[in-house]
């Protein structure tokens, strides 16, 4: 039995305009509940009209502010409940400040992917989760329509079990293939939309749906 599956990375965060941040928190707390820009609700209000995304059964975001913000339309337009799992969240960086971030990072994690900060998480922690909280959707709903709202570094890693995912040397982009093919150049959108088809809990098939329609 076929088992369809949206993902969806979330929309455009409120950073442009952000000014003095005077508050005393940690940088994963800020980042947890960054809302969307103005622009981004209007954004998320429009993919939620996608005739793809229509008749939906069930739908998850992860616990992150922007992401609940844009799936929260989907659930509207589809009058279902909207659930909420941490595990879809983004990859932990584990600082407190700016100052203790390596400048090397996000390179040295893409190369290695068990590096990882005191208190962060390695991709291959953030595949974990992803992964194990992807299979239980498909146990539980399969052969419905399902709804994932989460974020552009753990979907990758999340995708890594079917894809292979690649280093563009020249723009220093993260690049998706499938079954040889490249789907993703690596230029994440605000929101940006897959649609994966799932067979027995594989996945047979993936397409880029922001390639069909243009925000």
């Amino acid at each position: 039995m076929k088992t369809i599956v949206f993902i969806a990375r979330h929309s455009e965060p409120f950073k442009k305009l952000l000014g003095e941040y005077d508050c005393d928190e940690t940088e994963q707390f800020k980042n947890e509940k960054q809302p969307l820009s103005v622009k981004g609700e209007k954004k998320a209000e429009k993919m939620s009209e996608y005739k793809e995304l229509q008749d939906v059964d069930v739908i998850y975001s992860s616990h992150y502010v922007r992401a609940m913000a844009t799936a929260k339309y989907i659930a509207e337009k589809n009058n279902i409940k909207l659930n909420v799992d941490s595990r879809f969240g983004e990859r932990k960086f584990g600082i407190k400040t700016w100052d203790e971030f390596p400048q090397d990072f996000f390179e040295h994690q893409f190369h290695d992917w068990n590096y990882k900060l005191n208190d962060g998480e390695s991709l291959n922690e953030v595949h974990t989760r992803m992964n194990e909280a992807l299979l239980e959707a498909l146990n539980k709903y399969e052969g419905k329509k399902i709804v994932i709202v989460a974020h552009g570094t753990s979907l990758s890693a999340m995708l890594s079990t079917w894809c292979d995912v690649k280093l563009n040397e020249e723009t220093n982009l993260i690049e998706l293939y499938f079954d040889g093919d490249k789907f993703f150049a690596g230029d994440w959108n605000v929101p940006e939309l897959f649609k994966l088809e799932f067979e027995n809990n594989n996945l047979i098939k993936i397409e880029n749906i922001n390639e069909v329609h243009q925000l």
